[in-house]
């Protein structure tokens, strides 16, 4: 069986509010989720993953669309400032720049491959479940 380890907790009356912001900096969870948010985070970082080679911008773009170029650049800054992907501009023209996932970054697979797979699984149990709460609401 896996071991799960525990988060930390605070509570807002239980410590003063800079040690809830340490205790939610310490957390694991907080930390990733802080890493892939965003809408498109998580596909564009597994499509590189998948596709484990240099990519053309417009390629990867068409790969995850309909997302806009502003924020694939925005997303692929960010990913490349935390050692995640690798940006390659050659001296050419037009300019061509590629990117390709860093083996920090296929350190995720097997975690975003996990969540995926758990998606498949119960997205018909999450469907179910947004139908009856839609309908309660009515």
């Amino acid at each position: 069986m896996e071991r799960l380890e525990t988060m930390p907790t605070a509570s807002k009356t239980d410590v003063p509010a800079n040690d809830v912001a340490l205790a939610s900096a310490r957390c694991p969870m907080v930390r990733f989720v802080d890493l892939v948010s965003g809408k498109w985070a998580i596909p564009i970082l597994y499509r590189l993953i998948l596709i484990d080679a240099p990519v053309r911008f417009g390629e990867l773009q068409r790969a995850v669309a309909p997302i806009t170029q502003k924020e694939l650049t925005r997303q692929l800054r960010a990913f490349e400032q935390r050692g995640l992907v690798r940006r390659q501009i050659y001296a050419e023209v037009p300019p061509r720049v590629e990117y390709q996932v860093t083996a920090l970054g296929k350190t995720l697979r097997q975690p975003l491959a996990s969540l995926a797979s758990w998606m498949e699984t119960h997205a018909c149990d999450l469907q179910a479940a947004e139908a009856t709460s839609g309908a309660d609401a009515a």
